[in-house]
């Protein structure tokens, strides 16, 4: 059997976890918690690659098998629980591109940062669920990583930009 037929994940949709890069411990145990039921739910992550939330919520992903994707400021390696890491040299323009490639977003706590990818998905009319976040009308509040994990699943498979798993072998 050819090794690119050995593939087992099946993610199709890709949802950002956004925030700081210095969370609380509660902030981290979320989004880590985030992570896995993303790919529990058979959905990519995609973050800003780096430290805190985005670790944590790749870490909670590979814990489960899940698919994990850095969209990282620099050219450096980003976190270590990346699968894939695209390195744009565009230090904080470097937003756009992590929410561009979501078909929805979930912030934890998070600052100017988080607040700058939040604007960006409202603008471009990806959902953004939030969890300890700015309050920002069109934000939905979410109380349980659970709440926002269902809530970015549904919404990312009523995206246009969906894709539906393609046949296997």
């Amino acid at each position: 059997m050819a090794v690119w037929q050995t593939r087992t994940k099946k993610s199709m949709g890709q949802i950002a976890v956004i925030g700081t890069a210095d969370p609380t411990a509660e902030e981290y145990e979320a989004a880590q918690t985030i992570g896995c039921l993303i790919a529990g739910n058979h959905e990519t992550v995609i973050c800003g690659g780096l430290s805190g939330v985005m670790a944590a919520a790749c870490k909670g992903a590979q814990e489960q098998g899940g698919l994990t994707i850095g969209i990282v400021p620099d050219t450096g390696n980003g976190n270590e629980y990346l699968d894939v890491v695209i390195r744009t040299g565009l230090g904080h323009a470097r937003n756009a591109l992590v929410v561009q490639s979501s078909d929805a977003v979930i912030a934890i706590g998070g600052g100017y940062g988080t607040l700058s990818e939040i604007a960006i998905a409202l603008k471009t009319k990806r959902p953004v669920f939030g969890i300890k976040t700015w309050e920002i009308e069109g934000v939905m509040k979410c109380t349980t990583p659970e709440d926002a994990v269902l809530m970015a699943v549904h919404a990312a498979r009523l995206s246009p930009g969906y894709r539906t798993p393609r046949a296997g072998p």
